[in-house]
C-alpha cells in the first residue's frame, strides 16, 4: 500500500483503534520533523532573526500549523456522512426509504393530506 494513501485515508470506524493511533503517531513525527527542517532553514535567511521574535513565532505557527491541523486530525473525528447510527445497517436503510416512498405515495394526487394524528385504525 501507497504510505502517502495509507496516511491519507480517513478511518470509518469510530474510536480510537490500534491502527489509528499507529497513523496519528506517523503523522505527528511527520510533522515534528517537517517543522523543524522548516524552521531550521528559515534561521539561516535573514527571516531568522524575525523567528525569535514572539509575533515572528506567532506567524509561523499560523501559517504551518493550521494547515496541517486537518492533516493531523484526519481519523479523530469522523465527518457525519461516515458515521452509520448503531444497529444500522445498508439493507435497512432502503428498505425504511421504501416504505417513506410508499407511504408518500399513498396521498398523492388527493388534496387534503395525510391524517396528523393517527390514520387508519
Amino acid at each position: 500500500m501507497n504510505l502517502w494513501r495509507w496516511l491519507t485515508t480517513p478511518d470509518p470506524n469510530p474510536g480510537f483503534t490500534r491502527p489509528k493511533l499507529l497513523k496519528l503517531l506517523v503523522r505527528v513525527m511527520l510533522f515534528s520533523v517537517v517543522a523543524t527542517l522548516l524552521s531550521s532553514l528559515l534561521q539561516l535567511t535573514p527571516v531568522g532573526k524575525y523567528l525569535n521574535t514572539w509575533w515572528g513565532s506567532l506567524i509561523f505557527v499560523l501559517i504551518l500549523y493550521v494547515p496541517m491541523a486537518r492533516f493531523l486530525t484526519m481519523d479523530t473525528f469522523t465527518p457525519r456522512r461516515l458515521q452509520t447510527p448503531a444497529g444500522r445497517t445498508a439493507g435497512t436503510a432502503s428498505a425504511t426509504s421504501a416504505q417513506r416512498r410508499k407511504e408518500r405515495n399513498r396521498y398523492a394526487g388527493v388534496r387534503k393530506g395525510a391524517p396528523k394524528y393517527g390514520g387508519r385504525r
